[in-house]
């Protein structure tokens, strides 16, 4: 029944085949660029691509030309002195992670940032350390240099401290990483992140903030701990740390309690109020000032043990070259490395890109990291991403470009060179309770797994397959296991798709699944199969056996039990066992016929039945003599819909001639419709059509396939008002309420049905 006031359109158009639309219809002609063309227009060259390729490789020119001076300036200058007093802060931090002496995370604050100042798209972001790169870089350090026993066998650790040898193995890995991300951007590859979901991303990140939480207990507890990597490291460092707990320094467990709970309640209180407040409260800094200030005079290191940042290097040290050794002990780690950190900091700076209503550039985010990280190895920082919560300062501080940015570096390089030696007494507890309350955001991501089971299993089963795996075997092991996992539940979905049996909605020409509506009509001896995925050579197989289900029967076992019958039918006729009449075949036989099952030329059986010997064709669904029972066959005619096929290749092209043969040869006319244009330029460049298989069975839309089945087939209705039950005529109504010339054209009574 049909609501009051509903909106309705009518059209009358002839009913159409593929065929006979491309007949009507003539097409645009264009060409196809062949890939010799393609390699020709990459190497072409003129002043506008000039123009464009030096724009697009240093977008800093971009932005520059319509920088707002009055408008932009002030507040570029307020986010990034905010911006670099947390990066100083965050430097120190997440330096501890790395298993490095703090003051080299002052470089990785800096250094990344000014090469990105020029390469990067995005305007936000705050370039410098990451916490879980930081971690994945320490488990690579503290594997090639144990905080107890010989470092690797590496010829450049000669002569070198152990800090000096650490520092050399993470700027070889940052260099490493640098090459991978540089070289994936120049080959254009940066849709390799696309491979990591959200889900995937969010699990392990997840997993990651927890590995960054036992690491930085130590600290706050005042322990020592010897750095642990590879598998179920974090369950070794766990029974470490609970073997030496009655060695905990009370001192530090009071200052870290303090830290967590004054930084938390003042977060909190950011996020509640930000509208009103101009600037975040920079309670880390704020705190890191008192605490530094306290220690200094009540001399926390001698008097209660507190383990303190230390002497600070004034300025810079000299350019270093990567060892090539280190490389390959580091290669399996640096790859996952370099994915992670372009994909968190891609992922972020889309967010502010939409948010901001500019364009990001995926291959030149990766070539601004990977020249920031190659220059920034070379002057021994570590590998540079973006943390959230610093881009999330330097953007709601009111930060417009990348000149907010430029400063923070500025205020990290006054500390480097003039005031450095202030942080000196500032107790390691401290860094260690600003990087655990900074986990919060990562680790409430726990809350997405009942949503995602409710919503979506299979992304359920990624989340929490990535965050384990990564927890137990470490974060690369647990990267490529929850990377593995996805593509597998993606290989599932498209090899075992949801298809479906599709039926008419009465009155209209729509089609849904006959399983999900009440008033739907269905023409006797028609089956509509849709199938929803494209078709392959690891589903091909799934499809068939959907589609025997669906239609009740196998094709081919039909067609063995037909030619069977009909070799028995003629050797009874030869006989004068059995005679043809007007009614049909009669038994002539008094006694019991024997049956003889000749298996001599078993391929026959699957060859078209041949009547060309017998009077007439026999109905195989009336009832045979002689005991022959072959399986009765109530559909004549079958839909495929591949309105959803986006492709199909070579092995599923055989399969689907197969089963379409198969079809044809038990008597199904069969019909498919909504074929994308390219893959019928397939079919037809392959060979795909025959005797039996032809272009004609292909159908503009599923309801002209239909109607051109009621006419061919009138039986398939009962009676008139089942008929009627399909609508055969739309014509298109105007609010004017009248029709366009091309309309009343288009009124053909012949196409009425």
């Amino acid at each position: 029944m049909m609501r009051a006031g509903a909106r309705q359109y009518v059209v009358a158009r002839p009913l159409y085949s593929e065929e006979s639309f491309s007949e009507e219809h003539e097409k645009v002609y264009r060409h196809r660029k062949t890939m010799l063309d393609h390699v020709k227009q990459y190497f072409t060259c003129d002043a506008k691509r000039a123009k464009n390729a030096a724009l697009s490789l240093l977008p800093v020119i971009g932005w520059l030309r319509i920088y707002r001076l009055k408008e932009w300036l002030l507040s570029d200058i307020v986010s990034g002195v905010s911006t670099g007093l947390v990066a100083v802060l965050q430097g120190l931090a997440y330096c501890l992670l790395a298993s490095l002496p703090p003051w080299y995370g002052l470089f990785s604050a800096f250094f990344p940032v000014i090469i990105y100042f020029f390469l990067g798209t995005s305007r936000h972001i705050s370039v410098g350390p990451f916490p879980v790169l930081c971690l994945m870089i320490g488990s690579a350090v503290t594997r090639l240099v144990p905080d107890e026993g010989p470092p690797a066998n590496i010829t450049g650790f000669e002569g070198l401290s152990r800090d000096e040898q650490r520092v050399l193995v993470a700027s070889s890995i940052t260099f490493l990483v640098g090459c991978m991300q540089l070289a994936m951007g120049v080959l254009q590859v940066g849709f390799v992140v696309m491979y990591l979901s959200d889900t995937l991303i969010s699990g392990f990140t997840t997993a990651a903030a927890v590995h960054i939480l036992i690491s930085q207990l130590k600290f706050v507890l005042g322990l020592h701990v010897p750095g642990i990597s590879g598998p179920l490291s974090l369950i070794y460092t766990l029974e470490i740390i609970f073997n030496k707990i009655s060695s905990t320094n009370v001192c530090d467990v009071v200052i870290s309690l303090v830290i967590m709970v004054v930084v938390f309640i003042v977060k909190e209180l950011n996020d509640r109020y930000k509208s009103k407040l101009p600037v975040p409260i920079p309670i880390e800094v704020i705190m890191t000032v008192i605490v530094c200030g306290v220690s200094y005079a009540f001399n926390f290191k001698d008097r209660f043990g507190v383990d303190v940042v230390g002497h600070i290097p004034k300025g810079y040290e000299t350019p270093i070259a990567p060892d090539l050794q280190i490389f390959e002990g580091t290669a399996v780690e640096a790859f996952p490395m370099a994915i992670v950190g372009f994909a968190v900091a891609f992922s972020v700076a889309k967010v502010y890109s939409v948010k901001h209503d500019y364009i990001i550039d995926g291959n030149q985010e990766l070539i601004a990291f990977g020249v920031s990280n190659i220059f920034g190895a070379s002057f021994k920082s570590f590998a540079a991403s973006t943390a959230l919560s610093r881009s999330a300062v330097q953007e709601s501080t009111g930060g417009k470009t990348q000149i907010a940015g430029l400063l923070s570096a500025i205020v990290v390089m006054i500390v480097t060179l003039a005031i450095g030696f202030l942080l000196q007494p500032l107790p390691k507890s401290v860094l260690g309770a600003v990087i655990i309350v900074n986990l919060k955001g990562m680790l409430m991501q726990v809350r997405d797994v009942p949503y995602l089971w409710r919503k979506d299993k299979p992304d359920c089963v990624v989340w929490i397959t990535t965050c384990v795996a990564s927890i137990l075997l470490g974060l690369d092991i647990g990267l490529a296991a929850g990377l593995g996992v996805e593509l597998i539940s993606v290989v599932l979905r498209v090899q075992f798709p949801r298809c479906s049996v599709l039926a008419n909605i009465q009155g209209t020409d729509i089609y849904k699944d006959r399983k999900d509506y009440i008033n739907i009509y269905e023409p006797e001896g028609v089956k509509i199969f849709r199938i929803p995925s494209p078709i392959f050579f690891a589903n091909i197989e799934f499809f068939k056996s959907k589609l025997v289900e669906a239609v009740g029967f196998n094709p081919l076992r039909v067609l063995r039990k037909r030619n069977k019958a009909l070799r028995k039918i003629r050797k009874l006729l030869q006989k004068g066992d059995l005679q043809w009449t007007s009614k049909g075949l009669l038994n002539t036989s008094c006694g019991p016929l024997n049956e003889s099952e000749d298996e001599s030329n078993v391929e026959e059986l699957d060859l078209p039945t041949d009547f060309k010997d017998l009077p007439a064709r026999i109905d195989w669904n009336a009832r045979l003599p002689a005991n022959i029972i072959v399986p009765t066959v109530d559909v004549h005619s079958l839909i495929l819909d591949f309105a959803a096929v986006s492709f199909i290749d070579i092995s599923a092209l055989k399969g689907l001639k197969m089963m379409l043969t198969e079809l044809i040869r038990v008597e199904v006319e069969v019909y498919i419709v909504a074929c994308d244009t390219y893959i019928l330029e397939k079919l037809h460049n392959c060979c795909f059509f025959d005797d039996e298989v032809q272009p004609s069975m292909f159908f503009l839309t599923l309801h002209d396939a239909m109607l051109h089945i009621l006419e061919k087939h009138p039986e398939s209705t009962e009676k008139k008002s089942d008929f009627d039950r399909i609508i055969t005529t739309v014509t298109v109504h105007h609010p004017e309420g009248s029709l366009r010339s091309r309309d009343r054209n288009a009124l053909d009574p012949e196409t009425r049905f």
